[in-house]
């Protein structure tokens, strides 16, 4: 009999992980929630039918681990890559503005014909950025070693 994978698993691993399917998103969502990023960290490459951004990701995998280890709580850099994008639309969001930095709340993604649909970024503040996309076709992958959060503390979401 095998065991799942839990988020202690890879704590000491940079991650690498695709999203190919609705289900998939919400993995990635969960991982990528409370990122932080300027927002001219963000890119489109129309000839790629790419979009992607590099976000200083809270480590939620490794949560457990530091809250056990009575150490402090880390970030690392990642890049998100989004392939197959038809079209860009952002709500509330200057792409330009490198003073704004935005806080990635989650990832969504409503189904359309033929496996394409809609990839929705939502952000704190009401901003969002809509990609129509071909396919499903995410990649997430740590770029840096992990640091110490600045804040010291883990994100938190009162009701």
């Amino acid at each position: 009999m095998t065991e799942d994978a839990r988020f202690e698993d890879g704590a000491e691993r940079p991650l690498r992980l695709k999203a190919e399917d609705g289900e998939d998103v919400s993995v990635l969502s969960a991982l990528v929630q409370d990122a932080v990023l300027p927002a001219n960290e963000m890119r489109r490459e129309q000839s790629r039918r790419r979009f992607s951004c590099l976000l200083n990701r809270f480590r939620w995998e490794d949560k457990a681990v530091a809250e056990r280890r009575g150490r402090g709580f880390e970030r690392v850099q990642s890049v998100l890559v989004i392939d197959d994008v038809q079209a860009v639309r952002h709500q509330g969001i200057d792409a330009r503005d490198s003073d704004t930095v935005l806080s990635l709340l989650g990832l969504t993604f409503t189904p359309g014909n033929d496996g394409a649909g809609t990839l929705i970024l939502n952000f704190a503040g009401d901003g969002a950025i809509a990609l129509e996309v071909e396919a499903v076709n995410l990649t997430l992958q740590d770029v840096t070693r992990p640091y110490l959060a600045p804040s010291g503390k883990a994100p938190s979401h009162p009701a």
